[in-house]
């Protein structure tokens, strides 16, 4: 017979029952990128009657309103409100029988040394006081010594001096090391619990009519957990003949510091967050108004306008993932996880029990592995940077997004680096770098600049400017390559900007609502050269400067 029943989290006394200390175990983990739901279970084996079945130990981590309880067994029984305790962790004596030894032993030496060092020390000052004597106190009597024995008492002496100065080095050379000895090991002391760090007992009043036997669930969600996605792409990039390839692996790396170790558990990643809010922030009204100028005879605080938030900022991908080359024998493979996906979220279930240690430590899972057949292009900004790069894309048609996370780039086999790939939801486009494409050759020279200065008849001034971009394909098969250039654009009246007409027409005159942002895309035979023709005018007020500054975009 299977009995099921809940409890909620309650933060009040509970009755005074008999308390039965409950062993359990970590049986089941659902990691979120900020939290993780952790689930115990332990056996139960009641006698008929009312009891407090009490889970001791707990981390203070845990949110103490988020407990559920679930019980089965072969006799029905009813669980009572859940009692949260928070209780001052005793920490329990931390002893090494054999360190604690070592030590004693070393100290003991050590005294030991300290009292042979304070002999030596007053040998050598009787010796020092003899040597700085009278001659005629060195003599029975107090007669002064003969000169035909003056040789033999600055031996003596010396020699007593040399003696105890080589004992007084030795015995400070092995202080030192036994310091050192001690020291090291007073280091590798277990260190006890910080006293009075809290803990959390779990009371569950439990009422049986007859004796059960059973099984009781605890669930609660804990601080100090998380999961970040991380990737591999490796692409092939093909030939004439054979279409190119992307690999992406998705990863979850698992880390966790809540003050308990998760052994031998059945483990799940999961995209939710649960610490974000649970409803869109409220948008306050935003009033505008002319920043009135403030008529002073003395120097006061500078006033400020207010201050426009920034809604149109530019939202970009970051598209660099990578690839590495597969081998042509059979290979092992990672093991990947079970993927549950719904409308609002994912959750991976990592196959078998895992081990996941409270310190902090990272542990990585193989969450899928798909390929798909990318669209290669070449990309160049010769305005800033000759190099051409190479960048595959394709259409995410997982059942899960494409998290925010750190990606290895690979490409044909070579390591090109790391980047940043930011959300992905399902159906959007990737679009990937993959490094400098050598068989792509840009070169940008400018062909003129001209400058007017005013005169007495038009009092403004001119800047024109025009450039020549060659593109070469070294390929051997067909590519699109695009290059980027930029005209300068103004937000004052004053400053006028014209493109030249005697321009290559661009395929886009805004790349991505970019202003002044143009592109040439085109398809290029192998071997193929092509020239684009770009240039601008500059109008403003002779007796203003000009500035250019460029303006900072988001990440692609």
């Amino acid at each position: 017979m299977r009995v099921f029943l809940f409890g909620i989290a309650s933060l009040i006394p509970s009755l005074a029952l008999a308390d039965i200390d409950l062993a359990s175990r970590v049986d089941r983990v659902i990691v979120f990128p900020d939290g993780a739901i952790v689930t115990r279970v332990a056996q139960l084996d009641l006698q008929a009657g009312t009891s407090t079945l009490v889970l001791r130990g707990l981390p203070a981590a845990i949110d103490p309103g988020s407990f559920r309880v679930q019980g089965e067994g072969g006799s029905p029984f009813t669980i009572g409100a859940i009692d949260v305790r928070t209780v001052p962790a005793d920490p329990a004596p931390v002893s090494d029988t054999d360190l604690e030894s070592k030590l004693k032993q070393l100290r003991a030496e050590r005294e030991s040394l300290q009292g042979r060092i304070s002999a030596v020390e007053g040998k050598k000052a009787v010796i020092e006081r003899y040597a700085q004597a009278s001659p005629e106190k060195l003599s029975n009597e107090a007669k002064p010594l003969e000169v035909a024995q003056w040789a033999t008492a600055w031996n003596a002496i010396g020699e007593g001096l040399a003696q105890v100065n080589e004992d007084l080095r030795t015995l400070r050379a092995r202080t030192a090391d036994l310091e050192a000895q001690i020291s090291a090991l007073e280091r590798a002391r277990p260190q006890p619990l910080r006293p009075g760090a809290p803990k959390r007992d779990i009371a569950i009043p439990v009422d049986a009519p007859a004796p059960v036997t059973g099984k009781l669930q605890v669930s609660y969600r804990i601080a100090g957990a998380g999961w970040a996605a991380l990737y591999d792409a490796r692409l092939e990039t093909g030939d004439s003949e054979v279409k190119p390839s992307l690999t992406l692996v998705r990863r979850a790396q698992v880390a966790q510091r809540t003050g308990e170790d998760w052994e031998s558990v059945q483990l799940s990643v999961s995209t939710v967050r649960v610490n974000r809010g649970t409803a869109a922030p409220d948008l306050p009204p935003l009033q505008v108004s002319f920043l009135e100028p403030v008529m002073r005879e003395a120097p006061a605080r500078p006033s400020s306008a207010p201050v426009m938030p920034d809604e149109f900022s530019d939202l970009r991908r970051q598209e660099r993932l990578a690839a590495s080359k597969p081998g042509a024998d059979q290979q092992a493979t990672e093991q990947q996880a079970i993927v549950e996906a719904s409308s609002f979220q994912a959750t991976f279930h990592v196959l078998g029990r895992v081990t996941v240690p409270n310190n902090g430590s990272t542990k990585s899972f193989v969450l899928n592995e798909r390929t798909v057949t990318p669209v290669l292009s070449v990309r160049a900004s010769p305005v800033i940077d000759e190099t051409a790069y190479l960048e595959a894309s394709f259409t995410n048609d997982d059942e899960s997004p494409i998290l925010p996370g750190e990606v290895a780039l690979h490409r044909d086999g070579a390591y090109v680096g790391r980047a940043r790939l930011n959300l992905v939801a399902t159906g959007d486009a990737v679009d990937l770098g993959f490094g400098a494409d050598d068989k792509v050759k840009v070169t940008r020279v400018p062909l003129a600049r001209r400058e007017s200065e005013p005169s007495w008849i038009g009092q403004t001034r001119s800047d024109v400017r025009e450039f020549k971009t060659t593109v070469r394909n070294l390929h051997k098969q067909p590519i699109r390559i695009t290059v980027g250039e930029r005209v300068p654009f103004s937000e004052n009246a004053a400053i006028a900007v014209e493109v030249l007409r005697e321009i290559t027409p661009p395929t886009e005159r805004q790349v991505q609502d970019r202003r002044g942002v143009m592109a040439w895309s085109s398809d290029y035979a192998p071997s193929e050269q092509k020239e684009i023709r770009f240039g601008y005018r500059l109008k403003w007020p002779a007796e203003r400067e000009v500035i250019f500054a460029p303006k900072p975009v988001g990440p692609r």
